[in-house]
């Protein structure tokens, strides 16, 4: 089944010219030049992925994830950018991105990490039973999670984080894996990113408290 890839670059020369690659690649390719006709698009045809640049006039790419992600588009997101910097990547991961490649970049991995997003859109073997831990209840297929009758309302990431810990109940999961699993990058030891996360899963779900941290390793969920 032929996938359908939006690209949004307002650069005529590099949209062009990854619109070939992709299309040679076998994928249905629609180019726009900005974040307005992006944000279209996806409404209209309901693509498999995006390919976003950053800095585009008006609608930026991080405003694009956003909008998105706040009208519950799932689509999965791979922002292209010149700008290098951590506090970058965890900008555009925030603002609702699943991958972030800094430019200039080679094709191969461009493609391949496009690849790697689309095989995520296949649900998990398990994708529709419901999870649990305690009196925890997470819902992957409808994205919804409980603490015993109360609702928890989670961001985008801090779900897919709480997912990870639970599907892995009882498991230590490093760092590292987190930060690939979760963001496709792995932001070093010194980052906390994924503590100040963690923390609002904390606050969030509530006491007693189901994840705990194994110092110097990483985080797992239990019963307490």
């Amino acid at each position: 089944m032929t996938s359908t890839v939006l690209l949004a670059d307002d650069d005529r020369a590099i949209r062009e010219s990854l619109v070939r690659a992709m299309e040679l690649e076998g994928y249905r390719v629609i180019p726009v030049p900005n974040g307005v006709q992006a944000l279209h698009e996806v409404r209209r045809s309901g693509v498999d992925a995006a390919v976003v640049d950053v800095m585009m006039p008006g609608v930026d790419g991080l405003d694009v994830c956003r909008l998105l992600r706040a009208g519950g588009y799932r689509t999965p997101i791979l922002l292209l950018t010149a700008k290098s910097e951590t506090s970058d990547r965890v900008e555009g991961l925030d603002a609702g991105a699943d991958d972030y490649l800094v430019k200039p970049f080679e094709l191969d991995e461009l493609l391949a990490r496009l690849r790697a997003l689309l095989r995520r859109v296949e649900p998990p073997p398990e994708g529709n039973r419901v999870l649990r831990v305690a009196d925890l209840r997470l819902d992957p297929a409808a994205r919804r999670v409980w603490r015993g009758d109360t609702a928890v309302e989670l961001s985008k990431t801090e779900f897919d984080l709480l997912e990870l810990l639970v599907r892995n109940a009882g498991i230590v999961l490093d760092h590292g894996t987190i930060y690939e699993r979760i963001w496709g990058y792995d932001f070093g030891v010194d980052s906390k990113n994924l503590a100040v996360y963690v923390g609002y899963l904390r606050r969030k779900v509530g006491k007693p408290s189901l994840i705990h941290t194994v110092r110097g390793v990483g985080y797992t969920v239990r019963e307490p």
